[in-house]
C-alpha cells in the first residue's frame, strides 16, 4: 500500500519517502521527523489518522482493551504533535489535521472506547489550536461520515448496523475516500490560515440530521 502511493507521487514527478512507523513508539515517531528534515527540509503538514477500534458490549471490555485502544487513536495522536511541533512552528505556516469521527459527537452501540477517544481526539484539536495559534499552527481535525475500510466493512456491508447508517444518512450512501481527502488538503492548505480548532464534518448530512422520512 505504501509502496503503491509512493509511486503514485513519484510518477506525477514529486519527492516521496517510503517510511513506516509505530504511533505507539515515540522514538520511532521522532526518527520519522529527523529523516523527513533530513530529507526534504522542513515539516508543514501532520495529519494524524492512525486508528483502531472494536465492537463489543461495554461491561465486556478489559482494562487492556481499553487501554490499547486509547494508546493508538488518543495517545498516538498526542505523541505525533509533539514529536512534530518544533518543525511545524518553523515552518510559519504549520498544519495539523487529526482524524476525529462522528463518534466524537454521538454515540454508537458497543463501541464506548472508540468514541471515548475520538472525543479525547476532539478535545486535543481545540485545546492545541488555542495553544498554538501564537506559534501560527492552525490545528483542525475531519469527522468522518460512514466510509467502509479494511477495519470496519464487516460491521457496515449487509449489516442491519450498515442499514440503520444509511437510514440516518441523508444523502443515503457511503462516503468515498476522495471526499475525505478533500476535506484534507482545505485543512492543509494556504486557504484554511484563518481556520483553527474546527472539526469540518464530512457525513453526508449524518450530525445535521434529524427526521428523514
Amino acid at each position: 500500500m505504501v509502496r503503491a502511493v509512493c509511486e503514485e507521487i513519484r510518477q506525477h514527478g514529486r519527492r516521496t519517502l517510503e517510511v513506516t512507523a509505530d504511533v505507539t513508539d515515540r522514538q520511532g515517531i521522532d526518527r520519522l521527523r529527523d529523516l523527513l528534515l533530513e530529507n526534504f527540509g522542513r515539516i508543514d503538514i501532520l495529519v494524524n489518522a492512525a486508528g483502531i477500534t472494536f465492537r463489543k458490549p461495554t461491561a465486556d471490555v478489559s482494562p487492556q482493551e481499553w487501554d490499547g485502544l486509547f494508546e493508538t487513536n488518543v495517545n498516538g495522536v498526542l505523541r505525533a504533535c509533539q514529536a512534530f511541533y518544533q518543525p511545524l512552528k518553523e515552518s510559519g505556516a504549520g498544519r495539523v489535521v487529526n482524524v476525529a469521527s462522528l463518534g466524537s459527537y454521538v454515540a454508537f452501540k458497543e463501541v464506548t472506547a472508540y468514541c471515548a477517544s475520538k472525543a479525547a481526539v476532539l478535545s486535543m484539536t481545540r485545546s492545541l489550536a488555542v495553544e498554538w495559534a501564537k506559534d501560527k499552527i492552525c490545528v483542525n481535525a475531519i469527522a468522518p461520515g460512514v466510509f467502509p475500510t479494511d477495519l470496519n466493512s464487516k460491521l457496515l456491508n449487509g449489516t442491519e448496523r450498515g442499514r440503520e447508517l444509511l437510514l440516518r444518512t441523508p444523502m443515503n450512501r457511503f462516503g468515498d475516500p476522495d471526499e475525505i481527502v478533500a476535506a484534507a488538503v482545505l485543512l492543509a492548505s494556504p486557504g484554511a490560515s484563518f481556520i483553527t480548532g474546527q472539526c469540518l464534518a464530512v457525513d453526508g448530512g449524518f450530525l445535521a440530521s434529524g427526521v428523514n422520512s
